[in-house]
């Protein structure tokens, strides 16, 4: 949980004030770029987890990481963005997307 926050929270800061919050202060084109860039090399880190897990960010289980990696998950999947092919971070989001929690207060339309 401390990676997320500190980690790729930061990594993803920019390029959604920039796509999502259409700020002012985040229109520079190759800080977004910059910004994508980190969050899409971020995201393999957690795909690369998820890969030695093989279902959850701790392992077999569902655990409180989930919960913020699921949201984070979210945030990147709806970011109007082109993202790398992450297979497992993807088959992740599909599992998350069976739990009706995540799809209430996650997968609910809001990056």
């Amino acid at each position: 949980m401390d990676w997320q926050a500190t980690e790729l929270n930061n990594a993803w800061r920019y390029a959604f004030m920039a796509l999502i919050r259409d700020s002012p202060a985040h229109r520079d084109a190759q800080a977004l770029a910059q910004g994508v860039a980190g969050w899409h090399r971020h995201m393999g880190i957690l795909d690369a987890q998820l890969q030695r897990t093989g279902a959850y960010a701790a392992g077999a289980d569902f655990t409180l990481a989930d919960i913020v990696l699921g949201l984070s998950t979210q945030r990147w999947m709806a970011t109007p963005m082109v993202r790398p092919p992450l297979p497992a971070v993807a088959a992740y989001y599909e599992r998350l997307s069976a739990r009706p929690g995540f799809l209430q207060h996650g997968r609910n339309g809001i990056p």
